[in-house]
């Protein structure tokens, strides 16, 4: 399912009041239920957890935050093990807990985030999070980074980075489904440690005016694209295609490295694609003389039958980018403080306490 415009509009037209008024009833009943279900007490285990979350349902930039705090962290000597849900992914629909393996799992059994970030760390797909704490602690973890998670209580967490969209921020601030707010807006910054803004935007300055009233510390950065690559696409014509929270995001970016966008394809947040799919794309590409792009998340995607595709018309291939923030150093000192501070108070009594 695409995220609906009117979830981020401040104001909406005729037609996004309309859904909204008639969302909200909804929307109560939901609230009722994300703040009961938040307000449980989480399993405690024998490592630090770190969680990268956003507030609002969609692509914020959560997992190139997440790759960037792991790589800071093996750096600093640790043993990081991401835990995802592994959306999308047939492993974690058993109810136990699956360490990805590049080479066998592909996205449909490990889903496309999990194996973006198994490039970088091992990384544990689990549908329950102590389940998946335990074997990333069996396997060595000296500590655990959740991809997502803001809103799921059932880990404590010791130092919690929520992610923002500049470009859109909260949206317009409602709870699902007549807005992207997953919780409410006052329960989120409570258990938040640190806001961190990914793009410009007015919306990406008022929800940092929220954080910063809420006195939480808030750092910038953009999502810079590989070098190499960027050059490959300047002057180029394109043919795009994302399935991710805002795909025009992604549009945007490959304008912004120069490219000539003769088409463009927004599919829905982690879009299972088929092959006729692809082929129809390729041959688009082939008609208009352009090259065919899509996302490193997509990607991962179509490597499972990238061998089907003809290969005399445009294979697709990927704009990667990295996270980069402006204030670096003191993030990286922030988090280093938390874990610090966690490991001195002696919380850690077990593997798992529940």
């Amino acid at each position: 399912m695409r995220a609906p415009d009117f979830w981020w509009s401040a104001k909406p037209g005729l037609f996004g009041r309309l859904m909204t008024a008639v969302l909200s009833p909804f929307s109560m009943i939901y609230g009722r239920a994300v703040v009961r279900r938040m307000g449980r007490t989480g399993s405690k285990v024998s490592a630090p957890v770190i969680c990268i979350g956003n507030f609002v349902a969609g692509g914020a930039g959560k997992t190139p935050t997440a790759l960037a705090m792991a790589k800071w962290l093996k750096r600093a000597g640790e043993t990081p093990y991401f835990l995802s849900r592994g959306y999308g992914g047939a492993l974690s629909a058993d109810g136990g807990a699956h360490l990805v393996d590049r080479r066998r799992h592909c996205a449909a059994e490990a889903g496309d985030e999990p194996l973006l970030l198994a490039r970088v760390a091992n990384t544990v797909v689990a549908r329950d999070r102590p389940t998946g704490a335990m074997l990333a602690l069996a396997g060595g973890a000296s500590l655990i980074v959740m991809d997502d998670g803001l809103q799921n209580p059932s880990l404590r967490r010791d130092f919690t980075l929520a992610v923002i969209d500049g470009a859109v921020g909260f949206g317009n601030g409602r709870l699902l489904p007549a807005g992207p707010m997953r919780a409410p807006l006052d329960l989120q910054l409570k258990i938040t440690d640190a806001g961190l803004v990914i793009g410009e935007g007015e919306a990406g300055k008022r929800a940092e005016a929220l954080l910063a009233k809420a006195g939480k510390p808030v750092f910038h950065g953009r999502l810079a694209p590989d070098a190499n690559a960027a050059l490959r696409m300047l002057g180029a014509k394109v043919v795009a295609f994302a399935g991710i929270g805002r795909p025009q995001k992604f549009f945007d970016s490959l304008e912004a490295c120069g490219a000539k966008l003769v088409a463009r394809h927004a599919f829905a947040d982690h879009h299972p694609y088929r092959l006729a799919e692809i082929a129809a794309l390729q041959r688009q590409a082939e008609a208009l003389d352009a090259l065919l792009v899509t996302t490193e998340k997509d990607m991962v995607k179509l490597s499972a039958y990238l061998h089907l595709l003809r290969p005399k018309l445009p294979l697709p291939e990927a704009l990667p980018v990295c996270l980069v923030v402006d204030e670096a150093e003191p993030l990286r000192q922030m988090v280093l403080h938390a874990l610090a501070h966690s490991r001195e108070a002696g919380r850690f009594t077990g593997q798992v306490d529940i």
